[in-house]
């Protein structure tokens, strides 16, 4: 089943970490099979409330080539310079299969 690293990403200063992040991300990605789905403001319309922050989410294979990526010593060599340049919350999550209805989550409830 796909997971998805999701990020809500705010207070982001661009600068040199922040570009060279960037630059080093796809490298650290690519042996777990790790692509973008989703990644920074983009041309987005905000239906309810307000937001103003980035949502960036991932896609991998499975949960264990997600963990496996956050985990890999190239991914950790260049989070500092995110985490330095900004403030968030990063999370793992698995989709649903295909076919998933809203009322499945009632089961087992």
């Amino acid at each position: 089943m796909t997971t998805y690293a999701l990020a809500h990403l705010r207070n982001v200063t661009m600068g040199a970490d922040i570009v060279a992040y960037l630059e080093a991300i796809d490298a650290t990605m690519a042996p777990f099979g790790g692509r973008f789905v989703l990644h920074g403001a983009g041309n987005r319309r905000v239906l309810e409330g307000t937001f103003s922050s980035d949502i960036i989410m991932l896609s991998f294979p499975d949960r264990k080539a997600a963990e496996d990526w956050y985990d890999s010593p190239a991914y950790r060599a260049i989070l500092p310079l995110r985490t330095r340049n900004s403030d968030g919350d990063v999370m793992l999550i698995d989709g649903v299969d295909d076919g998933h209805k809203a009322t499945d989550v009632l089961q087992g409830n």
